[in-house]
């Protein structure tokens, strides 16, 4: 039933039929993928190029090397100066960034749809034909050094979630944080960074995905012309680590100077690994919508508003992800209440749910606002190639997008509360604690907005 709704909202706004024979796909003799998803309401197009590598590839001793990379794609090739590549975007009346996680490293430009080639000539160029200089390289790393101390050292929040991951996962490289542990930048070295790119930038570790005002069959010819002269490579092997099953909660305090005490719970919990066969992800899927989807939900109305036990409340669980899984639930006890009350009353909200299940009217509001947020995602024509390149960094095919909102319409009550009583279990807990100090008097470090 799902689909005949979509396809009613997406005819009301204008789309035809033929936007189901979307997106189209080839693969170029070099191993190299090229998506094309046509969208003709606006002239403009979106180049993603994505690479199957990202922070959980590294080995220790070597973290933060993927997120080191991404920045020194940057500094030029023969043919193309340091620095010029924004350059280039900008005054084609584009934008561009980058951007690392723990499964993937993704590069996008947006622009004029006629300025396409040239973008993808500069991203075929970077692919094979990176300059690692070393003089470029030593002022690089200092600007990520710069970014881990804002982001991470000098935020009590981040480096209460950095210290909580590398207790929650032990053997899984999911325990290391993406910029990477200062001592490893410290002793970094453009070799390092020059063996990452030689190693996992080839045509046959990536897929370039493309989206807008353009026809799938120039695109193609396009790529054949930028992308398909690039040599690959054979990949090394890349061997799973499987994080032991863990036998009891896990705890961890930080001390550092802020204002308000957090509280973290994360909880192992499954990852969508087979679209068609899988059920648990989607159900856990719903039950963070209802219990921290939107103003009415659970948390923020009984937990903020109602009890005024807690400042804020919430819940995060991605069902993707190409290493295990985690679902946290996360809040700041209001003036008066405790770390210890705030847990507690999450708790009891999962009790709640565990004991009493859900209503159907929060079930259908939760389903409302997924299918809302589905026809959003494709009014923009850079989310329906972050839809597509997210869904494929794990290893899932995009062909199936529209099965998984179908699994999702598909929960029910019972789905929800058997997933509460499944996976709420201290024996797979992890606590994080940020135990506020006083402020030091020293001027904190702005947040101010860099290119990542």
């Amino acid at each position: 039933m799902h689909l005949k709704y979509l396809l009613s909202v997406l005819l009301a706004a204008g789309l035809s039929t033929a936007a189901f024979a979307n997106p189209f796909e080839t693969t170029l003799k070099n191993g190299l993928r090229v998506i094309v998803k046509e969208d003709h309401r606006a002239p403009t197009a979106v180049q993603m190029v994505w690479y199957r590598i990202g922070s959980m590839d590294e080995v220790d001793g070597a973290s933060g090397v993927a997120h080191v990379l991404e920045h020194m794609m940057f500094k030029g090739t023969p043919n193309v100066g340091a620095g010029e590549f924004n350059k280039r975007v900008a005054a084609a009346g584009g934008r561009d960034n980058a951007f690392t996680s723990r499964d993937y490293t993704a590069y996008f430009q947006q622009v004029p749809k006629e300025k396409l080639p040239e973008m993808m000539q500069l991203e075929a160029d970077r692919m094979r034909h990176l300059n690692v200089d070393a003089k470029e390289f030593e002022q690089e790393i200092k600007v990520v050094m710069e970014e881990r101390r804002m982001r991470t050292d000098d935020n009590p929040q981040s480096k209460l979630f950095e210290q909580m991951n590398a207790v929650a996962f032990q053997a899984h490289p999911y325990r290391r944080p993406i910029i990477g542990w200062m001592n490893d930048l410290e002793t970094m070295t453009a070799a390092d960074a020059k063996a990452w790119y030689d190693t996992w930038y080839v045509p046959n570790n990536a897929y370039v995905i493309i989206t807008g005002d353009v026809d799938h069959k120039e695109v193609f010819a396009l790529a054949e012309k930028y992308y398909a002269p690039l040599e690959g490579r054979a990949l090394p092997v890349r061997r799973q680590q499987v994080e032991p099953a863990q036998e009891g909660t896990r705890k961890v305090t930080v001390k550092a100077p802020a204002e308000l005490p957090v509280l973290i719970m994360g909880y192992k919990a499954p990852i969508l690994r087979d679209i068609d066969k899988d059920s648990d992800p989607y159900a856990l899927e719903m039950l963070a919508s209802i219990l921290d989807g939107h103003d009415a939900a659970r948390f923020n109305k009984k937990l903020v508003r109602e009890d005024k036990v807690a400042l804020s409340a919430g819940i995060d669980y991605d069902a993707t992800a190409r290493g295990p899984g985690m679902l946290y639930l996360h809040g700041t006890p209001s003036e008066g209440k405790t770390v210890g009350d705030l847990e507690a009353a999450l708790r009891a909200e999962i009790a709640r749910v565990q004991k009493d299940g859900v209503s159907e009217q929060e079930l259908k509001r939760a389903k409302a606002q997924l299918i809302a947020g589905q026809v959003y995602k494709l009014d923009s024509m850079f989310g329906q190639a972050m839809e597509i390149g997210q869904i494929e960094s794990v290893g899932l095919p995009y062909r199936k997008l529209d099965r998984m909102l179908d699994k999702l319409q598909k929960v029910s009550a019972a789905d929800i509360q058997a997933v509460a009583k499944k996976y709420f279990n201290d024996d797979a807990l992890t606590i994080g604690v940020l135990d506020p100090q006083p402020l030091d008097g020293k001027a904190r470090r702005p947040a101010v907005a860099t290119r990542h």
